[in-house]
């Protein structure tokens, strides 16, 4: 398998301005990935999880350290580097990203978000409606909601609209940041089922799951962080 994603000494700080604190979030992390791979990371609230993420999706910009990608576009760039230009590219085309959080454009479905996650991948309206009536039925959004405003759903809804958007869209590199916090147990198999799928289709994936009984027979490899530095664990 080809290596993926590397990480190589990435540190991350951020400085509190009215209270002259300096906050050092990620310390020297390295971290390879290969092709295919599903790599998990547990580890407390505030330990800088999802600060690794956000710097892998260039929502943050690390002070050290690089982040080697294997684009199919670009071939292998740094993203800590990448102009703004190519990393929208890669977000639409080849880097899927979910949170535990649903940002969405006022006034477009349910329905519209799945099937917009479709187009940007340069499919027609038929093949996008099939996929995004696919998704929603797996994920057992009740019909009723398809071509309502998210803003109305629940936690749980909302999640599970977050994770289907991703998904429908098979992208090289999926992180996923706590995508069954919310979700019952019968949702988070659904989850498990997709993320199963997409590791037989090759999908490389990163996740940060609290819920050590999910990982189980998922997970290629377990890091914990704490306190800004990962560690392997035995899992």
């Amino acid at each position: 398998m080809e290596e993926m994603l590397a990480i190589e000494h990435l540190t991350k700080s951020f400085v509190i301005h009215n209270l002259d604190k300096h906050i050092e979030a990620l310390h020297d992390i390295c971290l390879d990935l290969k092709g295919g791979e599903f790599v998990g990371i547990t580890g407390k609230s505030g330990s800088g999880k999802s600060t690794v993420f956000k710097c892998i999706y260039r929502t943050y910009v690390p002070q050290k350290g690089r982040i080697l990608y294997n684009s199919r576009k670009y071939g292998l760039v740094n993203l800590a580097e990448l102009s703004e230009r190519q990393m929208v590219y890669l977000r639409k085309h080849e880097i899927g990203y979910v949170s535990q959080f649903l940002n969405t454009m006022p006034r477009t479905t349910a329905r519209e978000l799945v099937k917009q996650a479709v187009w940007e991948m340069g499919h027609g309206e038929g093949y996008a409606d099939q996929e995004a009536k696919r998704m929603l039925e797996h994920f057992e959004l009740d019909r009723e909601l398809w071509d309502c405003y998210p803003g109305t759903f629940s936690g749980g809804e909302k999640l599970r609209l977050n994770i289907a958007r991703a998904m429908v869209k098979r992208p090289r590199l999926l992180l996923l940041d706590e995508p069954t916090a919310s979700l019952d147990q019968a949702s988070k198999l659904k989850v498990r089922e997709l993320i199963e799928q997409l590791k037989r289709e090759g999908t490389t994936m990163m996740g940060i799951f609290h819920d050590l009984e999910f990982m189980e027979n998922l997970c290629s490899r377990v890091y914990t962080m704490s306190q800004g530095k990962l560690k392997d664990i035995e899992f």
